[in-house]
């Protein structure tokens, strides 16, 4: 029992990598899903292009913070 502890504790130091690993799927398939979309709409109604376009960076900068934010916040606390 005490063995299955000791090697629970060994694993602590890397927890923020591993989170952050785990943290950087939610905006890559969502920055995958944006781009995809868009790419439809672009193909559907070419006319509206500007306006797609902007919505697809402004889409785009959202998801880049979150990942942004994953990759600061093990260093903010320790972990």
């Amino acid at each position: 029992m005490s063995q299955t502890l000791a090697a629970a504790a060994t694993v602590t130091g890397s927890l923020g990598s591993i989170g952050y690993g785990l943290a950087a799927i939610g905006p890559g398939v969502g920055i995958g899903i944006i781009f995809g979309n868009g790419t439809q709409a672009l193909a559907r109604q070419p006319e509206a292009a500007g306006l797609i376009r902007a919505n697809q960076i402004l889409g785009f900068a959202f998801c880049e913070a979150l990942a942004l934010i994953g990759l600061v916040m093990p260093f903010v606390y320790g972990v």
